[in-house]
């Protein structure tokens, strides 16, 4: 008798996906898993497709051929909120928190009315209990829960990307998109990013995290994607890519 698999099963799956900005073809025949209660780091140079892989799966830019299986669910075509609503949450490149609202009111902007996310049950709704509400996330950020009165403006660059992971866990995601989420910050801060990002796969959150860092991304992955001109050009777990640093060299332009 055959032994049974022990590999993780696939939270996501990207199939041969093939997305366009207008005429410009972007993501050329890229595919790639995402197991449950893994992070998975996608490294490339800049330009090569990462940012808009992200927007393919959280469909902003929904790709014109190929498939995106969320948890066994085909979510390509679905509007933006749904696939939010199936247990997909972003954290976006540049933050994008709402200045003008206070910090309080950014986080609780993901279990509004309109954003419909609360309650959901059925094979479309959540596998688990909501674990992450107000007070848990200012538990887990306690550098905001300091300024829940604040405007998000008047915050540090840091305190933003907290801010930022924060309100998407208050949709009690499965999955977490994370662009670039170490952009513009100070060592310290990347370094308690990586550890926020191996608490949460702790946690059972899995993570698709694009990274300009790569030694954060190494750090923190399980498996990692590397991406040129649309293309995954190697794969392997961060030791399998670390023996081989003439294909690093070749396609991050750096030595390890």
């Amino acid at each position: 008798m055959a032994a049974a698999d022990s590999r993780p099963a696939d939270l996501l799956a990207i199939e041969d996906i093939h997305t366009y900005y207008g005429d410009s073809y972007v993501l050329q025949g890229l595919s790639l898993r995402v197991a449950s209660g893994t992070i998975v780091a996608l490294l490339g140079r800049n330009g090569m497709g990462k940012t808009t892989l992200i927007r393919s799966v959280a469909g902003l830019t929904p790709p014109r051929r190929g498939r995106i299986t969320f948890r066994g669910s085909d979510v390509v075509g679905l509007p933006p909120y749904r696939i939010a609503q199936l247990g997909v949450a972003l954290v976006p490149q540049g933050r994008r928190t709402f200045p003008s609202l206070t910090v309080r009111e950014n986080l609780q902007m993901p279990q509004s009315t309109l954003a419909g996310l609360g309650g959901r049950t059925g094979p479309g709704g959540r596998g688990r209990a909501e674990r992450w509400s107000l007070s848990e996330v200012v538990r887990e950020f306690p550098q905001i829960g300091d300024r829940l009165g604040q405007r998000a403006r008047n915050l540090s660059g840091g305190e933003q990307q907290m801010l930022a992971i924060g309100r998407a866990l208050m949709a009690n995601p499965d999955l977490i998109l994370m662009d670039e989420p170490s952009e513009g910050l100070a060592p310290v801060i990347v370094q308690q990013l990586g550890a926020i990002m191996r608490r949460l796969r702790s946690q059972g959150h899995s993570i698709l995290l694009v990274e300009q860092n790569v030694g954060l991304a190494m750090e923190v992955a399980d498996y990692v994607y590397v991406i040129a001109t649309g293309r995954v050009t190697c794969a392997g777990t961060p030791a399998e890519l670390d023996a081989q640093p003439d294909l690093m060299a070749r396609h991050l332009g750096i030595e390890r």
